[in-house]
């Protein structure tokens, strides 16, 4: 799934923007989701720190309010985090187009915001060319995981994999979960997961293959696979598995 994020301190400027985004998803049969819109740049950093692997569009106001970040600076932090990430600028000073230059940021645009209507279709064309490359991207990825054991190569397909789990007590070690099989690996969790950005990072400990995802019971926190088996989830991480569901 491609995600938006939204961070403009103008609130009348931030609705505007979620409502084109919002209109863009509801015309289109698209994976994308508005998961986070705000005024406060922390809460994008919290974002890219909580959830590095995710996918994402980033709509940024360039004169943010606040003391510590700019939105040019900002653009260049989630770029360090995600080199893949797709970063809009608008603002109403062009003249500072050539600073998304100077911090390396390679952003998609930078819109200048002169009349709603023509920030509406570059938003609206932003999109449709990030969703586009988001596509590419999803077929580029290896379609199969590989690892080495006692100095062969082992490939398996992604469908064949339930999830994988840390090792507990030992580091840079994880365990690899087929339905009738489970195999040890020389790995951290970060690393397997940049293999795989399409697994879902349920728990600080495990990263399920969405396609195996059978339920999941809000009470005990648990998620029900294909083959019956069962692992947990972080509670705050409900809601958007419940998405990923549907």
């Amino acid at each position: 799934m491609l995600y938006v994020l939204i961070c403009e301190d103008d609130p009348r400027q931030r609705l505007h923007i979620e409502a084109v985004v919002g209109k863009y998803i509801a015309a289109g049969d698209c994976d994308i989701e508005l998961i986070l819109s705000t005024g406060h740049p922390v809460e994008i950093l919290d974002f890219l720190k909580d959830y590095p692997d995710k996918k994402g569009l980033y709509i940024l106001d360039v004169d943010l309010q606040d003391d510590m970040i700019n939105g040019i600076e900002l653009g260049a932090k989630i770029r360090e985090t995600d080199p893949f990430a797709k970063i809009v600028f608008i603002t109403t000073h062009d003249e500072l187009a050539y600073l998304t230059f100077t911090h390396k940021v390679e952003a998609m645009d930078y819109i200048v915001k002169e009349r709603p209507e023509d920030v509406e279709q570059r938003i609206i064309e932003c999109m449709s060319a990030a969703y586009k490359r988001y596509l590419k991207e999803q077929d580029a990825e290896p379609k199969e995981f590989q690892f080495e054991i006692g100095g062969r190569l082992w490939r398996i397909p992604h469908d064949e994999i339930l999830f994988f789990e840390t090792d507990p007590g030992k580091k840079n070690k994880a365990f690899l979960h087929k339905e009738d099989e489970q195999i040890g690996l020389r790995n951290s969790m970060s690393n397997i997961a940049a293999t795989v950005p399409h697994f879902y990072r349920c728990h600080q400990s495990f990263l399920v293959n969405p396609k195996h995802i059978r339920g999941i019971d809000r009470i005990s926190h648990k998620i029900e696979l294909s083959n019956g088996d069962t692992i947990p989830f972080a509670p705050k991480k409900a809601a958007e598995l419940s998405g990923l569901i549907k």
